[in-house]
């Protein structure tokens, strides 16, 4: 990824993002802190639980000011949360932010890694997050990040000595940390990964403390910090024109999905951290005392300090290129060395920087993004050295691993284009997916299942296809692998750049993911086949469960070109009976049968992703009734509410914040709000008393859940309402009716205890906690151990019309296709109308 780091933080936010997913082309400036780096020799890795849990200023600061490699180890890659840019949850989600990560790792300097653990949601205690994920294969996987890792120093986010008063995802994150600080270096602990590694042994863990663990700011003023740390992370970097708060707000605002856009700040910026276990540094101002973090550290490393040492002191900013002799020679010197770790580690860094000093330019672009195996491809290699120096092009490897030699020189701006022709292919024991490799199996409902153990904490699926270009620079050999990329140019973005990825000669979708038969009439079902490669000709079938009738059987398909689809249509009829259960195109080509959908993931601030998943959707047979007709919907920070209620024969039309007028209201019979809509969206605070006065007049307004913090209105509701954080996290929990006779469990449809069933992740949150005489409480429910929520589900008749406020999770059961989710939503929209004549149900 390509970033400029200049005096103008605008600046470098538009060119960061608007070139997103090009390769580094490091400055003078930013080569010279690669030096820096590379001289050394000392490691610290941040735990958290989750995806904008890390703290971005002291992963900046420890990569940019000591120079540390610095990496941040979140056990889960975020998938329970909410998508408040677009419509993926769960696992598309959770590619969304493992590449935010990503990105926000590169603005920050520091490396990203996972475990296995998968968030299942939100988690009370510690002891449910550990049962779910499956304590002993999370903490092998913290074990495996140390030993692969080496730190000298751990910093954890969160408090192992608090279980139960936070995410219980957080403390375990904390607690597993500290358990793993002494297994990493014992014998005996997962000794399955000694094959490769050896044990290891920070020197110290610290908390990351903070005023708001200890509840105010007061408090923390007059704690005893004996045992913290503490020092300035608001450092300016004259060569970046940045702050490292400025640069840490950057990498936060990487959390796109989760809204955390974050502005720069300047100026004294204190973090402490308190030490758990090890020794406490006696100079408070260097982390790593007591640790050499020199070249000094590994056997035979002293001469290469030496060397690098005199490049950094002699680092000439107009010609970078007069350090690459010596650095060349330092690299000699590196492949030397017995320490397989620092080996690795420091070979990488200073190839990097021999290839920028030189502005050596390597690249392999095929012609194609997408891919099927057996597929003959084009490459296009660029080679080009930018410096004075000679170098020689002696070979390559190309991406079916055949070595091509060449011979050619590379003088000073001497452009070398090279097409290469392979094939894609496989061995017998592999398989080219394009898939994220942690999705490739099915996991459980707490641990993502991952067969091969070499991909375990990997932030992505390695590149499979690679060109390896051999360089000689003064008759030293230095192989540079870079990964096959698609090139092409966007008429408004420019140069754009995505991954190049195999895909299957045929994919399938079906564009609804749950489809609802309110009656016994067929419907008719859309079944899309996307093309992999050219000609391709085949049959398609709609799998079905036994009690639903499907025809025709099957329809044959034939698409000429690769990337286009052909829609064929079957007619599906339900039982007379309320059922559900699952339908999943058949495609069969040949002998070769596939059943995955391909999903494109487009998003300017991360590269572009695709993703194979199994294509199947829910089929509901509803016994549903419902009043009224025209819904207004005002969206919110993503979800597919509305289509869920087009499913169910209603009609809705999306409304924009600015178009939320008297007028435009009449023609409804209810307004929905979206998820999060009055915590995201400015304009609402001006167009409240115009709902209100939509509600007065007659109409039903229903709001879904917001978030406590930052609410853009001072009245969410006409009558006292105040939201709080409670919740409940058990979707299994008892649903307690307290208005057994209220129209909203009985009209038009009657709500049992069965409607609860089935609910997927939880049954809802952020309730309120306080609320007028007005509204009426239609639920109780709790987790185990707690006591009974009543603010789920409150409604309030206002004027001629009802106000309901849920926190209800219908945004995660609609997508599952809960029954009892879609009946309850039919008599919330359909209150007040049960005393209705016939006539005035109808709105123009």
């Amino acid at each position: 990824m390509y970033k400029t780091l200049q005096a103008s933080l605008l600046f470098l936010l538009v060119s960061f993002c608007a070139l997103a997913q090009q390769p580094q082309k490091p400055n003078a400036s930013e080569i010279y802190e690669s030096i820096k780096k590379l001289n050394f020799l000392g490691s610290v890795l941040y735990v958290a639980a989750h995806p904008d849990d890390e703290n971005t200023r002291l992963i900046s600061y420890m990569s940019n000011e000591v120079k540390a490699r610095t990496a941040y180890l979140s056990l889960t890659r975020g998938d329970g949360g909410q998508n408040l840019i677009g419509p993926e949850i769960r696992e598309l989600l959770g590619v969304i932010r493992t590449q935010e990560l990503l990105t926000a790792r590169q603005i920050d300097g520091g490396e990203q890694r996972f475990t296995r653990a998968n968030d299942f949601g939100y988690s009370k205690h510690p002891d449910e997050t550990l049962q779910i994920w499956n304590k002993k294969e999370v903490l092998s996987d913290v074990v495996l990040a140390i030993r692969q890792f080496q730190p000298d120093i751990i910093i954890n986010r969160f408090d192992h000595r608090t279980p139960g008063s936070t995410h219980g995802h957080h403390t375990s994150s904390a607690m597993l940390s500290v358990e793993a600080f002494d297994l990493a270096n014992s014998q005996t602990a997962y000794p399955n990964q000694l094959e490769n590694l050896k044990p290891w042994q920070p020197k110290r863990i610290f908390f990351n403390t903070s005023w708001w663990f200890y509840g105010s700011q007061e408090r923390f003023e007059k704690a005893d910090k004996t045992n913290l740390i503490g020092f300035d992370t608001g450092e300016y970097f004259p060569s970046k024109g940045l702050s490292n708060t400025e640069i840490a707000a950057l990498s936060r605002s990487q959390h796109k999905s989760q809204g955390f856009g974050n502005t720069g700040t300047r100026g004294t910026q204190m973090e402490y951290i308190e030490l758990i276990k090890g020794e406490m540094p006696n100079d408070k101002t260097n982390l790593f005392e007591g640790i050499d973090t020199s070249w000094g550290r590994v056997k035979g490393g002293q001469a290469i300090g030496t060397i690098l040492k005199d490049v950094e002191a002699n680092y000439d900013f107009k010609n970078p290129s007069a350090s690459i002799p010596k650095l060349v020679t330092a690299y000699q010197l590196i492949q030397k060395l017995e320490n397989d770790h620092w080996r690795t580690v420091k070979t990488e860094e200073i190839k990097k920087i021999i290839a920028a000093c030189a502005g050596l330019y390597l690249e392999a672009v095929a012609k194609t993004n997408h891919a099927t195996l057996n597929e003959s491809l084009e490459l296009n290699l660029e080679v080009i050295n930018r410096s004075s120096l000679n170098m020689d092009l002696v070979s390559y490897i190309n991406p079916n691993g055949l070595l091509v030699n060449k011979g050619i020189t590379l003088t000073e701006n001497n452009n070398i284009a090279i097409e290469e022709n392979f094939k894609v292919t496989a061995t017998d024991d592999e398989e080219i997916t394009t898939t994220p490799y942690w999705l490739t199996e099915k996991g459980t409902l707490g641990m993502y299942k991952v067969s091969d153990p070499s991909l375990i904490g990997k932030p992505e699926t390695p590149d499979y296809f690679t060109v390896t270009f051999n360089i000689t620079i003064d008759n030293v050999t230095i192989p540079f692998t870079k990964s096959v990329v698609y090139k092409t140019n966007d008429p408004v973005k420019g140069e754009v750049y995505k991954p190049f990825e195999i895909i299957p000669e045929a994919t399938a979708r079906i564009t609804e993911k749950v489809i609802i038969f309110d009656s016994d009439n067929e419907k008719e079902i859309l079944v899309s086949v996307k093309a992999g490669r050219n000609n391709l000709n085949g049959v398609v079938e709609l799998c079905h469960p036994n009690n639903w009738n499907v025809y025709p059987d099957k329809q044959t398909i034939s698409i000429s070109n690769k990337g286009e689809e052909q829609t064929v249509a079957f007619k599906v009829i339900p039982p007379n009976n309320q059922d559900e259960g699952f339908v999943s195109p058949l495609v069969t080509i040949g002998e070769n049968k596939y059943t995955d959908e391909l999903i494109e993931i487009d998003y300017d601030h991360i590269p572009y992703q695709t993703v194979l998943l199994p294509s199947e959707s829910k089929i509901v047979r509803l016994d549903i009734k419902k009043k009224g007709d025209n819904i207004g919907y005002i969206a919110g920070a993503g979800d597919v509410v509305p289509e869920s209620l087009q499913q169910i024969g209603y009609h809705v039309l999306t409304i924009a914040p600015e178009d939320i007028t008297p007028e435009n209201l009449n023609r409804f019979d209810a307004v929905v709000i979206g998820i999060r809509a009055y915590n995201t969206i400015e304009t609402l605070k001006f167009k409240q008393d115009i709902l209100f006065d939509f509600v007065e007049n007659g109409g039903n307004m229903i709001v879904q859940y917001n978030t406590s913090r930052g609410l853009k209105v001072d009245n969410l509701a006409p009558y006292k309402l105040e939201l709080s954080r409670d919740r409940v996290t058990d979707e299994f929990a008892e649903v307690k009716f307290l208005e057994p006779n209220h129209p909203l469990l009985n009209y038009p449809n009657k709500i049992t205890e069965q409607d609860f069933d089935g609910w997927t992740q939880e049954r809802g949150l952020y309730f309120p906690d306080s609320w007028g005489k007005e509204f009426t409480p239609i639920l109780s429910m709790n987790d185990k151990g707690e006591s009974s929520k009543k603010g789920s589900l409150l409604v309030a008749q206002y004027g001629k019309g009802y106000y309901i406020y849920t926190g209800l999770s219908f945004f995660r059961e609609f997508p599952a296709g809960v029954s009892g989710a879609y009946r309850l939503f039919a008599n919330m929209l359909s209150i007040g109308q049960e005393t209705l004549k016939p006539e005035q149900n109808l709105k123009n």
